[in-house]
């Protein structure tokens, strides 16, 4: 791929294509950790010349106009942000937008309104795609979590231009998720967190090739817990895929993984705030009680792992990380992050706002802003928005 330092921008309508999927709460923005993380690519821009037309999706609107969905709070906070003026066009097409990017003079940015107000965006639709690339004269993807779809802005609009490249952020993710898979110094700790094997699967298997710890929390060790005869109380367990975890354990033994599991747990008799809770050794999980955390032991043998590692990924918080009753475990492994000295990269929203809480996110190496796309890549996946960047430009 090539870098947006590498384009001349001077003069030009750059098309963006940026993550700003924030969290509303009442019409502002709860969480703007995904519009920081772009910032200093449309600092480029600008600084370069160039003159930022700015594309995201926003929520689920699922291919209808929801003002509750609209980018206006995000706009607001990027012209504070900027210190620039930024102008919210009226939709992501049409010729009233056209007029508007024509119009906009140097210096000013132009946000594009939701693209997932038209259904053709997810379709991937070309009539579309080719509305969307008649707003620019440069094309620039920054937005790693949408990298995973082949959205027509994110595939379908790239075809038509020359000078296509990586913003900054998605170089940044592309360089330290790549530097997991292909030569992590050793010893590499994952720690795997969250509700499913499911969800993690493809993962582990990718990891167990690369790792030298696994260590496994939330809800999901339960599972594996589980495929181990182990008693789990009345803790969520994926019964259809304890197979699949007996597999995983066989694999990472042949490959001379260790795989920790939760040695003892905090136990509640319900999943909510005020619930009755008490400290369970793994061996002896009460009939009646639900897995809601890992506990202290488990905690400080995973911490032991991170801080001698010289590579770490967290992945999934260790509990129902949402109560904070139940987030000692996710926080005690932020904490261990923090005090690692090696490359540690953190991805999923838990994860980082343990991180966060624990006032750590600026002592890690990497937070990955993309979720989906970032377990993808892990797996090996081929993901649509990076190979359209690689693609030969259009003759």
């Amino acid at each position: 791929m090539r870098s947006v330092r590498d384009l001349d921008l001077s003069g030009k309508r750059v098309f963006l294509r940026a993550d700003l999927n924030v969290p509303l709460a009442g019409g502002t923005i709860a969480d703007a950790t995904r519009i920081d993380a772009t910032l200093p690519t449309i600092r480029l821009v600008l600084e370069r010349g160039g003159r930022p037309v700015i594309a995201s999706h926003l929520g689920r609107p699922k291919g209808a106009r929801q003002p509750e969905l609209s980018l206006k709070p995000v706009a607001e906070y990027l012209g504070k942000a900027l210190g620039v003026p930024v102008t919210l066009a009226p939709d992501c097409v049409g010729e009233a937008t056209e007029r508007l990017v024509n119009a906009a003079p140097p210096g000013q940015v132009v946000l594009l309104e939701n693209l997932r107000f038209h259904p053709e965006e997810e379709q991937n639709d070309d009539a579309f795609a080719r509305q969307l690339a008649r707003l620019a004269d440069v094309y620039v993807d920054d937005a790693f979590g949408a990298v995973h779809r082949a959205h027509a802005s994110t595939v379908g609009m790239t075809k038509y231009f020359r000078d296509k490249a990586a913003g900054l952020l998605l170089e940044r993710e592309v360089k330290f998720l790549s530097g997991l898979l292909e030569q992590p110094a050793q010893p590499f700790v994952a720690v795997l967190g969250g509700a499913k094997v499911s969800d993690k699967i493809g993962v582990i298997e990718s990891l167990v090739q690369r790792v030298s710890t696994i260590c496994i929390g939330g809800a999901m060790a339960y599972t594996f817990l589980r495929a181990e005869q182990k008693p789990v109380g009345r803790s969520r367990v994926e019964a259809d895929k304890l197979d699949v975890a007996r597999e995983v354990a066989i694999r990472a033994t042949d490959r001379g993984v260790t795989l920790l599991l939760p040695v003892d747990h905090l136990a509640a008799d319900k999943p909510e705030a005020g619930a009755r809770t008490t400290v369970v050794d793994a061996e002896h999980f009460p009939a009646d009680l639900i897995g809601v955390d890992i506990g202290p032991r488990t905690a400080e043998i995973y911490r032991a792992r991170i801080v001698k590692a010289k590579t770490v990924l967290w992945n999934g918080p260790m509990g129902i990380f949402e109560i904070d009753a139940f987030a000692k475990g996710t926080i005690a492994i932020a904490e261990a992050l923090a005090a690692c000295k090696g490359t540690t990269v953190v991805g999923g929203g838990d994860s980082v706002a343990a991180l966060r809480r624990a006032g750590k996110i600026d002592a890690v190496t990497h937070v990955s802003t993309g979720g989906g796309a970032s377990l993808e890549f892990l797996e090996g996946r081929e993901l649509p928005g990076l190979l359209a960047l690689e693609e030969d430009a259009p003759r």
